[in-house]
């Protein structure tokens, strides 16, 4: 494959990857925004700050303060003190967030299946090996 052939395939692939992702978080966009659903995520096992989930989501601290405060609001994150700083406030998911955030996946999990059911079994391979290939290309 040539240099002009890899830079249309990195371009599409691309361009179907982000159709792909647009339309796996914005389908099942019903309980919660598809950023918010990110954080979610982003808290599962584990406490963050507010400052600790903006830099990792590469937003604004007002942004992500934003997109705490209507988590927690349908009471899906809960705020807690910091006790060593209590300038501090640690997040973390409550048992209706992990149940979201469990839910939210299958619900993608299922959109992907169904899109995939009336693929034949080498196509399915195909992808297979695809999605290997394309987990090493996003891990460099």
């Amino acid at each position: 494959m040539n240099s002009n052939e890899r830079r249309r395939l990195a371009a599409d692939l691309r361009s179907v990857c982000m159709r792909i992702s647009r339309r796996a978080r914005f389908d099942n966009a019903e309980t919660v925004a598809p950023h918010q659903f990110s954080v979610l995520a982003k808290l599962e096992n584990t406490v963050r700050t507010p400052r600790q989930l903006a830099d990792i989501e590469c937003v604004s601290a007002p942004s992500m303060t934003r997109t705490v405060a209507g988590l927690v609001e349908k009471g899906l994150v809960c705020r807690t003190d910091d006790p060593d700083d209590r300038r501090q406030v640690q997040l973390s998911l409550t048992k209706e967030g992990l149940h979201v955030l469990k839910e939210g996946r299958r619900t993608r999990d299922e959109w992907m299946l169904s899109r995939i059911e009336g693929l034949s079994e080498q196509e399915c391979e195909v992808l297979d090996q695809a999605r290997e290939i394309l987990g090493r290309v996003v891990a460099r």
